[in-house]
């Protein structure tokens, strides 16, 4: 069964400046813009935002 084009794999960069990134699928159709989910990043120690990037 093929893969929809509509849940891509996309890549969380660490918005703290470590290099710490998260590999999630999101759904285009309802997250258009962006995607910015609070993860942990274990270099720095907490919580800090991850931002899609392309």
């Amino acid at each position: 069964m093929a893969r929809s084009s509509a849940r891509p794999v996309v890549k969380l960069k660490s918005t703290a400046g470590t290099g710490v990134t998260y590999v999630t699928r999101k759904n285009r159709l309802n997250d258009p813009d962006r995607l910015v989910l609070s993860k942990y990043d274990p270099v720095a120690g907490a919580h800090v935002p991850f931002r899609e990037e392309r």
